[in-house]
């Protein structure tokens, strides 16, 4: 929580002013008892009139001094408060877009989706409480202990007795919460994430026929959030009855002590009014406090789970030097763990009797999601040519996507390393490495806008005429021209008024619009008939420039034209090799073509290359 209060630091003037126009407020509200005294004692006791109207009118003005100053106090509360909220969303938000895939892999979409509005609006709400409230209420409390001693010292030990009492309800109530509010918080994130997991898949779940079991695991997770919130409600409940149980109680002796007091002649009726108002006031702030306290309770477990986010640091670095370390402790980690010393100089052979030319070279990489976790990909070692296609097949969950991926940097490599033009991935910054490769990713992605706004994300300032240009290579040009406005057709949220052919067509061109050096599809083309894949893959070879293509998909129809074909299974390089080579050559290969095509003309295939 602490952490967090950097984003108060251009709200000083007003977390000075919100308390300071609190506490005047307060200094008013303690004299409102002594001026009822004193209409009791003197205006009422001798009958005077003109006092008594006096001595209101000097309530009616500390009213409206004390209204003021409350106004003043909650406007300047609201405004450091909204603004601390905004600085910590937008923190919070730029520093998810910093963690690497492996990071918002563990965080999960719920979850960051819970803390950037739930938690976010909670630790708001308690920032504008404590502004108000948390000198206000203690003000108030001890300031009328104060103001019983200046009556009458008897009398005023009831409240040195009453408000340690009180105290220790309050600040008892609230360390047991505290725990149990962290609980009901990610009980929320559980609710959440299956809500949103419902809503994502909810044509999946009636073509099941599946309802009813969702609504029943729904139900389950959300009795249980019921259960969290009824038992944790139920114990901050309890501090309302018990500060006035112990409220009304001093009351009852105040009134008794009192009494005697005023037979003995030692305090007067005023007096005692004024001794029962100051304990009435001590018991609305002690209300306003409970509710404070609550409030401050959940807040300070909602920015602890915030602050779990900040603390999460993101697991690649920048590159430059750090990635030189980086790069240095991955190679001391493979000779360690590989032959020796005799492997290190084999690699480093063949290293350099290959081409200088590669655009893109795995040497002997290997890929963990998580630390300890089992290798997605172990010794990936190939070299892609500048201006070669490079087809990637394998079977479900064999490492394909895992390939790709590691090429703009989304996730890490374990062991070895991938170059891109000669030069350690981990050696380039984020931004450097990326402006030069163009990727499509397996689900087609589009944003709330225009077709316009869509293609640009690749390049701002593209002329029409490029977009035009990229959207005939991709294949769409014709269904754009059919839209109304064309380019500056809307596009809903998601792309849900698109095909999801149409979708994937324009994810395509929105990557060929930045003409990269390196174009990634990773399986990008699967809602695309095989005709309009042909043209694609014919647009797309024969495109200017010398751009390294990697065509990632279950289709060996989209792949076999390729200039070298990668074949993947469990993890490894079953075979590397041309459409002929690995016919002949790869059995996985082999059966993954078998499978899509008649084995006869599988044969026919084979016996033409004998």
């Amino acid at each position: 929580m602490k952490k967090l209060l950097v984003y108060l630091k251009d709200y000083k003037k007003e977390t000075v002013l919100a308390p300071l126009f609190k506490m005047l407020e307060a200094t008013f509200e303690l004299f409102v008892p002594l001026v009822m005294a004193d209409i009791i004692d003197v205006g009422i006791a001798h009958g005077d009139r003109h006092y008594i109207y006096m001595r209101c009118l000097l309530l009616v003005v500390l009213g409206i001094i004390g209204l003021t100053c409350s106004l003043t106090a909650q406007y300047f509360a609201a405004k450091a408060a909204v603004g601390f909220a905004a600085g910590m969303k937008s923190g919070l938000y730029r520093h998810i877009q910093s963690l690497s895939f492996s990071e918002l892999d563990t965080l999960g979409a719920s979850t960051m989706i819970t803390r950037m509005t739930s938690d976010a609006n909670q630790v708001q709400n308690g920032v504008n409480m404590v502004l108000r409230l948390f000198l206000r209420s203690p003000f108030i409390v001890f300031g009328a202990m104060v103001m019983a001693f200046t009556i009458d010292v008897k009398a005023a030990l009831i409240f040195v007795v009453t408000i340690p009492l009180l105290c220790v309800v309050v600040f008892g109530i609230m360390a047991i919460s505290i725990p149990l509010y962290r609980k009901v918080q990610a009980g929320l994130d559980q609710v959440l994430g299956i809500t949103r997991e419902n809503l994502t898949g909810a044509r999946v779940i009636r073509a099941f026929h599946k309802e009813d079991s969702e609504v029943e695991r729904f139900d389950e997770s959300n009795n249980q959030l019921t259960a969290m919130q009824n038992y944790v409600g139920r114990i901050s409940a309890l501090m309302n009855p018990i500060t006035y149980v112990i409220i009304n109680l001093a009351t009852v002796v105040l009134i008794y002590v009192g009494a005697l007091q005023v037979d003995a002649g030692n305090l007067t009726q005023g007096n005692v009014v004024a001794l029962v108002n100051y304990m009435s006031q001590i018991l609305v702030e002690l209300i306003k406090l409970a509710n404070l306290i609550v409030t401050v309770t959940k807040a300070a477990a909602c920015a602890n789970r915030i602050q779990s986010v900040f603390d999460m640091q993101p697991s690649m670095d920048k590159g430059g030097a750090a990635g030189e370390a980086a790069q240095s402790t991955k190679t001391e980690r493979r000779s360690d763990v590989g032959t020796g010393e005799a492997r290190e100089q084999a690699h480093t052979a063949e290293t350099a009797n290959r081409s200088d030319t590669a655009a893109v070279r795995f040497s002997h990489v290997s890929l963990c999601y998580h630390s300890g976790g089992e290798a997605a990909l172990e010794d990936i070692d190939f070299a892609a040519e500048r201006g070669q296609t490079i087809g990637i097949i394998g079977g479900t969950g064999s490492g394909k996507s895992s390939v790709v991926n590691m090429i703009p940097r989304f996730y890490d490599a374990s062991e070895g390393s991938v170059l891109v033009d000669g030069k350690d991935v981990r050696d380039y910054s984020v931004r450097e490495l990326r402006e030069k490769i163009g990727v499509v990713l397996q689900k087609a992605v589009l944003f709330q806008g225009t077709i316009r706004d869509n293609l640009k994300w690749g390049k701002e300032d593209a002329a029409d005429e490029e977009l035009w240009e990229a959207l005939t290579l991709s294949q769409a040009a014709d269904f754009v021209k059919e839209k109304d406005g064309q380019l500056d057709a809307k596009i809903e949220q998601g792309g849900k008024n698109l095909s999801g052919g149409q979708r994937q067509r324009l994810t395509i061109a929105r990557a060929l619009v930045k003409k990269p050096e390196i174009l990634i599809l990773d399986d990008s083309a699967s809602a695309l008939d095989y005709a309009t894949d042909a043209k694609l893959r014919s647009a797309i070879k024969g495109m200017d420039g010398n751009t390294t293509v990697f065509i990632v998909s279950q289709r060996t129809a989209s792949i076999m034209h390729a200039d070298r074909i990668l074949v993947l299974d469990d993890g490894r390089l079953a075979g590397v090799g041309t459409h002929e080579q690995l016919l002949a050559q790869c059995e996985v290969y082999r059966e993954i073509y078998e499978s899509q095509f008649k084995k006869e003309t599988a044969e026919d295939s084979r016996e033409k290359l004998n």
